[in-house]
């Protein structure tokens, strides 16, 4: 019985592999056709032989046109090669070029540049990324790009000189040995400084771009490694005058209080380098880092003179000025840094530790005027080696620091009485009241450990902007929607107690005190001086009236004590100081962490 074999789409004959009397065993190509473009191989879906060919080379067939003709027939297939027979290993030639230009922008292919990176004792690109994700985690975005300078530049020079447009980008996963069940997945950066001194070319703009939609629309963190010159003038593919209309600096801006934002710089970062830089939540810089917003070119361009790189916000400078956040030695620890801030913002840890907390009853000196160190205080009630404290070098009179507290990350403000007293000056305002909205934006509770005598007072404080700069604590503590915790250890005076408990003492999720707190409306040797002033005055006999001045501070220290504060219920409790992690974790557990959000919570975290 014949059987006709038909053709399964429309399109042209352009090859006929077998005529009459072949026998074709079912299987086997018989022809191909050529549709939309493409080649068909037509097999048999019978075996046989051939009484009949239909077509001819050239010809246009329709769908279910009949082709072949054969009589069916037993036919074993010979000379095929099985899948197991293919070779896995080999390399294609389309896969080897692919290969190729994949490996001439690694470290080990470009020798002249790694050792530039070995002198000025500093790390490749690809080496900080390896050291910060986790193993087999990363797929890279956008290698094979090469600097739009094909106008001047053979295609030959620009693959093997400007590998990636001197901007590696892509997706990877951090901290997966502390959160394995849970692993981060991250947008990792960095600029590569040994691809025309890291600048900001049009492609790596391109890349920037792809990866911040990628950040936003996943819920993607960033870690940026920024160092760099600034923008590229030698760009020449394509059709711009000053490239104004660019889109990278809008995106990443976008990005402020929806996902954590992480800059980390060593080395010379300047101009476009250092905008990317300052709009991060968190700045981690090297010793050697230079930072600034134009470098030696536009400083001379602008007709200010010549200066040296190292001259330009030196990290002396940086630090002190609070633009660096954690000032580190080398990117090993920059890395290291990075890793810990960003585990904060990935959730609790179930391994943790703590200090006996006895020792918190002895931290404050029983002389209320002697100073004492606040961070030793912060390393006692929270967990072990969960600090991490930022700006360290700048607002000196509050200290900010990320910890844990039974392995919950939360947020740490504390007045620190060894710089004027814990007075609240302007700086240090900006400092805690920045330090909210990071903690607010991502969900972190807010403990707050208040030792003040208020707001610093006097002219040259005022010629800061005191009045704007200390209120921005009361404004940005009414906005935060996670909870807060106040407890004060010695000094709460005034306004700047207030400010320290959210706006005031009733605001906080608790406020409490240790023994050695003392509370007043302003500073009890001025209230006494000012309320008293006549009674005072009256008094002729100057032993008397110290005797009597004197009497009347006692009497507001003993009334403006922690207990009786307590017995007013103007606090929520006076306590052992052992007792405070006690505190904070029950009243946590009623303000458990909130399910993640698919948008923003604040519509950006002040970059000051």
């Amino acid at each position: 019985m014949i059987t006709k074999l038909l053709s399964p789409m429309q399109g042209t004959v352009l090859i006929i592999d077998v005529q009459v009397g072949d026998d074709v065993a079912e299987g086997q190509r018989v022809a191909i056709l050529e549709s939309m473009k493409m080649e068909h191989e037509i097999a048999a879906t019978f075996s046989g032989t051939v009484e009949k060919v239909y077509v001819a080379t050239g010809e246009t067939v329709l769908e279910a046109q009949e082709l072949f003709s054969l009589e069916p027939k037993e036919i074993s297939k010979t000379g095929e090669i099985t899948k197991s027979e293919l070779n896995l290993d080999h390399i294609r030639e389309d896969l080897a070029e692919v290969k190729e230009r994949h490996e001439i922008g690694l470290d080990h292919r470009r020798p002249e540049a790694l050792e530039k990176r070995r002198r000025r004792d500093q790390r490749t690109a690809r080496e900080n990324l390896a050291d910060l994700l986790d193993d087999d985690s990363y797929i890279e975005y956008g290698p094979l790009v090469v600097a739009p300078q094909r106008k001047r530049r053979s295609i030959e020079d620009l693959i093997m000189n400007t590998p990636a447009d001197g901007m590696i980008a892509g997706i990877g996963e951090v901290n997966g040995d502390i959160f394995p069940e849970e692993k981060t997945q991250c947008v990792v950066m960095s600029y590569d400084y040994t691809v025309l001194a890291g600048t900001q070319g049009g492609q790596n703009h391109r890349k920037k771009d792809r990866l911040f939609e990628i950040a936003k629309r996943w819920g993607l963190p960033v870690i940026f490694f920024t160092e760099g010159g600034g923008g590229r003038p030698g760009d020449t593919d394509g059709m711009q005058v000053a490239g104004l209309d660019c889109l990278a600096f809008g995106l990443w801006a976008e990005l402020s209080a929806l996902v954590p934002l992480v800059g980390i710089n060593s080395g010379y970062c300047f101009a476009g380098n250092a905008a990317i830089l300052g709009c991060c939540d968190v700045i981690i810089a090297t010793e050697n880092s230079n930072i600034g917003m134009g470098g030696p070119a536009m400083i001379e361009g602008g007709g200010l003179g010549n200066y040296d790189p190292s001259d330009i916000g030196p990290m002396d400078v940086q630090r002190q000025n609070g633009v660096v956040d954690i000032a580190v030695k080398d990117e090993d620890e920059a890395v290291a840094v990075a890793k810990k801030y960003l585990s904060y913002f990935q959730g609790p840890v179930f391994d943790w530790e703590c200090d006996d907390q006895r020792k918190l009853r002895h931290l404050i000196p029983e002389n209320r005027l002697r100073v004492y160190e606040v961070r030793e205080i912060i390393q006692t009630m929270f967990d072990s080696d969960s600090i991490l404290e930022l700006r360290k070098d700048f607002g000196l009179g509050i200290v900010t620091s990320l910890a844990r507290i039974e392995g919950r990350p939360v947020g740490v403000i504390a007045n620190n009485p060894s710089h004027l007293g814990g007075a609240i000056d302007s700086d240090a305002a900006d400092k805690a009241a920045r330090f909210m909205q990071l903690c607010d934006a991502f969900d972190l509770p807010i403990i707050s450990l208040c030792d003040t005598p208020g707001f610093m007072v006097g002219p040259e404080a005022e010629k800061t902007g005191l009045v704007r700069h200390v209120s921005r604590m009361f404004v940005t503590a009414r906005s935060v929607t996670v909870p807060t915790c106040t407890i004060v250890l010695r000094k709460a005076y005034g306004l700047g107690a207030q400010a320290m408990a959210s706006g005031g003492f009733k605001f906080p999720l608790f406020t409490i005190s240790w023994p050695t707190g003392e509370f007043g409306g302003m500073g009890l040797e001025g209230a006494v001086k000012l309320g008293y002033r006549k009674e005072l005055e009256a008094i002729e006999d100057p032993e008397e009236r110290a005797a009597t001045y004197q009497a009347l501070v006692d009497r507001m220290y003993d009334v403006g004590k922690a207990i009786s504060m307590a017995d007013h219920f103007e606090i929520d409790g006076g306590v052992d100081p052992m007792d405070s992690r006690r505190w904070i974790v029950q009243a946590l557990k009623s303000s458990s962490r909130p399910k993640p959000r698919t948008g923003k919570k604040r519509p950006m975290i002040d970059t000051w």
